[in-house]
C-alpha cells in the first residue's frame, strides 16, 4: 500500500495522467463535461481546506523568523514578477479577454502545490508553507491594484470588486476558518485528530479532482478557441523561462542559502491559476470564456514547466556552505 509521502512525491505524474484523461473525456463528451463547471468552485474550496490543514498556523511565527527569505519571497512575487508579467503582456493590448486571463494567473503566486514542487526540487518547503498566509493576503490585496494599472482605461474590461469578495469568502475565508478551527481543536478532541490525519491524505486527490472538473469542463472551449489563444502562448513560454531566473536573481542578491533560494525560485515560477479561475468565470460574458481558457492554458504550460524545474533548479540554483 502506498504511503502518503510516496503519494506526494508522485503527484506530478498523477496530475499529468489526470489532465490527459480529463482532456480526452472533455473532447469525447463535451456536453457532459461542461456540466461539471458547476463543481469548479466547490472542488477548489475543498482543495483549499485540505491545503490549509497542512499549514502550521499555531507555529507560523517560528517559521517566519528568516526575514531575509521572507523579504526575497515578497520582492520577487510582488515587485519583479508583476513587472515581468506587465512586460510580457504588453503585446496583448488588442486582446483584452486574453490579457485579463493572463494577468489574473501571472500576478498571483501559488499557495498550494508549490510546497510540494519545492520539496521535490530540494528547496525549503517548510519556509514556503509558513509564508503561505502572507502570500495569500498580499495577492488578494494587490491583484485588483495591479489589474487596474496594467489593463488601463481603454481595455474595455470592467473589473469589479464583487467577484474578488465572493471568491475570497467562499474559496479562502471559509476553508481557512474551518482549517484553523480544526487545527486548534485537534489536540483536545481525538475525533478531530483522526479527522485531521485522514485529511492529510487529501491534498493530492483534491487537486486531481479540481483538475478533472476544470480541464474536462473547459478543454472543449480551449480547442474551439485555439486560434484566439495563440497570442498568449509566447507570453506563457516567456514566463516559464524568465520567472525562475527572476526568483533566483532576487535570492542571489539577498544572499540566501541554497534551499531558501530554491524556495524563492519555485514560488516566483508557480502561479495560482486554479484559484483565480472563478474570478475569470465571473467576468462579463463577452470576456468570460476566453479569459478562463487563457487561465487554463497557463495551467497546462505550468505543469510541463514544473517537470523541468524540479530537475534543473536543484542543479543550477547554487549550493553554498554556511
Amino acid at each position: 500500500m502506498i504511503d502518503r509521502e510516496k503519494l506526494e512525491e508522485k503527484q506530478i505524474n498523477i496530475y499529468f495522467i489526470v489532465v490527459i484523461i480529463a482532456a480526452i473525456a472533455g473532447l469525447i463528451a463535451p456536453a457532459v463535461a461542461q456540466s461539471l463547471s458547476a463543481l469548479v468552485n466547490p472542488a477548489i474550496a475543498v482543495l483549499m481546506y485540505a491545503m490549509f490543514l497542512q499549514i502550521p498556523f499555531l507555529t507560523l511565527k517560528e517559521g517566519l523568523r528568516n526575514k531575509r527569505f521572507l523579504s526575497a519571497l515578497l520582492i520577487a512575487n510582488f515587485i519583479f514578477i508583476p513587472l515581468l508579467a506587465w512586460v510580457l503582456t504588453l503585446g496583448l493590448a488588442n486582446h483584452p479577454a486574453i490579457l485579463v486571463g493572463a494577468l489574473l494567473t501571472l500576478l498571483t503566486p501559488c499557495i498550494d502545490y508549490v510546497v510540494v514542487f519545492t520539496y521535490i526540487g530540494k528547496g525549503d518547503s517548510r519556509a514556503i508553507l509558513a509564508a503561505t498566509p502572507i502570500l495569500l493576503l498580499l495577492q488578494l490585496l494587490l491583484l485588483p491594484v495591479y489589474l487596474t494599472l496594467m489593463l488601463g482605461e481603454n481595455s474595455g474590461v470592467n473589473i469589479t470588486i464583487e467577484p474578488f469578495i465572493e471568491a475570497f469568502i467562499f474559496l479562502i475565508a471559509i476553508p481557512l476558518l474551518l482549517a484553523i478551527i480544526t487545527s486548534a481543536t485537534s489536540k483536545r478532541l481525538k475525533i478531530v485528530s483522526v479527522w485531521n490525519a485522514g485529511w492529510a491524505w487529501m491534498p493530492v486527490p483534491a487537486m486531481a479532482v479540481v483538475l478533472v472538473v476544470v480541464i474536462s469542463s473547459q478543454i472543449f472551449s480551449i480547442t474551439n478557441q485555439i486560434e484566439l489563444l495563440l497570442p498568449v502562448i509566447p507570453v506563457y513560454i516567456g514566463f516559464l523561462l524568465l520567472a525562475p531566473l527572476t526568483g533566483a536573481l532576487v535570492a542571489r542578491v539577498l544572499n540566501l542559502t541554497d534551499q531558501t533560494a530554491r524556495a524563492v525560485t519555485f514560488s516566483a515560477s508557480t502561479r495560482n491559476s486554479l484559484v483565480v479561475l472563478p474570478l475569470a468565470l465571473a467576468l462579463p460574458e463577452e470576456f468570460r470564456g476566453l479569459a478562463a481558457a487563457a487561465v487554463i492554458t497557463q495551467t497546462l504550460f505550468e505543469l510541463i514547466g514544473e517537470l523541468i524545474y524540479i530537475r534543473l533548479i536543484p542543479i543550477f540554483v547554487w549550493r553554498q556552505k554556511r
